[in-house]
């Protein structure tokens, strides 16, 4: 029997997005024969880099940045939703409906808000579009700092920031479950493509074990129909480090042109 920490907490809202994820899991595990650990009282690194690791998902620039080499990648999921596709998504920069600014240039001076610095959807993504667009190393007057995608449109919604980049996973899953939550606002740009985010488990796992995990994810999606289908996923495509190199050149392409960190 397998055991360790299984969780996926990278999307899980709203509540039928959560419920068909767990539905998920229990199947995996299920095949198997599997089970599963409390990971209770941990952090998200803290659950990232345990040894005692199954299977959680992770953003696409901690993977490449403070987990590279220390964590194994599983796969990466071929979400079917809008601006999401083939194993690829992006970033929507938002801004309220009745902003009158039509292009981002026109945002220059604003106030932007980012989920965390370490985001690659919420910041890396953002700052790679704004680069060309940055004056002496600045492009917003303020940048805040919200702790979610979702706490982020609060913000635009509320009138506390201006320009906002959410990933489009988030996006869609909210426009479909709590239109509420991204009412009033619209889409101003779109990011360059990504990766989507990595499953990943335990950096002593095996390829014969990575195989087997991979697995036993797709078979859940064909056993579970329904949750296929909310999920905007039908499969979960191999992965390698290498597919996540992009995320580097963004980067790296940012720091040269001056723009090394997004403010």
């Amino acid at each position: 029997m397998t055991s360790g920490y299984a969780e996926l907490l990278m999307y899980i809202a709203p509540e039928p997005i959560r419920a068909a994820n767990e539905q998920w899991l229990a199947r995996m595990l299920d095949h198997l024969d599997g089970s599963r650990l409390s990971a209770e009282g941990l952090s998200l690194p803290e659950l990232w880099l345990s040894p005692q690791l199954l299977l959680t998902q992770t953003c696409g620039y901690p993977l490449m940045t403070a987990l590279r080499g220390q964590v194994r990648i599983v796969g990466r999921p071929r979400y079917e939703l809008p601006d999401a596709t083939a194993g690829n998504h992006c970033s929507l920069i938002l801004a309220r409906a009745d902003d009158p600014r039509q292009n981002l240039a026109a945002f220059f001076d604003s106030r932007g808000v980012i989920n965390s610095e370490d985001s690659n959807s919420g910041m890396n993504l953002l700052r790679q579009r704004l680069t060309p667009l940055h004056r002496e190393g600045r492009f917003f007057a303020s940048v805040g700092l919200s702790g979610g995608h979702r706490q982020s449109l609060r913000w635009l919604r509320e009138n506390r920031a201006d320009l906002a980049a959410i990933d489009s996973v988030t996006f869609a899953y909210l426009a479909q479950h709590a239109a509420e939550e991204v009412s009033g606002l619209r889409v101003v740009a779109r990011s360059a493509l990504s990766p989507t985010l990595p499953f990943i488990t335990a950096a002593s796992a095996s390829d014969a074990q990575i195989e087997q995990l991979r697995r036993a994810m797709n078979r859940g999606l064909q056993d579970l129909p329904d949750v296929a289908r909310i999920l905007g996923l039908p499969q979960v495509l191999p992965a390698s480090e290498s597919d996540y190199l992009v995320l580097l050149d963004y980067q790296r392409e940012a720091e040269e042109l001056g723009y090394d960190r997004l403010r």
